[in-house]
């Protein structure tokens, strides 16, 4: 799947751990309005690398005369950041989704869908034989789309407070 008419796509890089942190925390306030998600520049901080590749995706200009063809304005809409993980009963190194994120406006246009394509491709590529991800059990529309990719439930993670 292509990424769709009037969006272009572009590889992150080290420069954009503050865009991918305020990402993170837009995703996650989505679902947890009254939460503070300061904390995930600590993730990013240690988990993001050259071997945790990061991509965008913007809307294309290059239907606008004043910036010619073929070029975009790098402001961000989507993005996809992927991890390295341990297949706990396999053994094998495998993809791991830490973050796939399309602002609400533009959602449902396939975006998130060809971003999930290109880090599949991206993943068998390297050698990877499966691609996981973890998903809050509130984010129905996520799960949809996982779903519909061809994603199933291996196993549960569960929570108890303990306060």
């Amino acid at each position: 799947m292509a990424i769709p008419t009037d969006y272009v796509l572009w590889s992150g890089s080290g420069l954009d751990r503050a865009l991918l942190v305020q990402f993170m925390q837009r995703t996650y306030q989505e679902l947890y309005p009254d939460q503070s998600f300061a904390h995930l520049a600590r993730t990013v901080e240690q988990y993001f690398s050259k071997e945790t590749p990061l991509w965008w995706i913007g809307q294309s200009d290059a239907h606008k005369p004043e910036f010619g063809t073929g070029t975009y304005a790098r402001s961000p809409i989507a993005c996809l950041w992927l991890g390295n993980a341990i297949d706990q009963v396999k053994g094998d190194r495998h993809s791991h989704i830490f973050l796939l994120y399309v602002l609400p406006a533009h959602r449902r246009k396939g975006i998130g869908s060809a971003l999930m394509h290109h880090a599949e491709e991206w993943a068998r590529e390297r050698g990877d034989r499966q691609m996981g991800l973890q998903v809050f059990v509130a984010n129905q529309p996520a799960i949809s789309l996982y779903q519909k990719l061809g994603y199933t439930s291996q196993s549960v993670w569960m929570v108890k407070p303990l306060i």
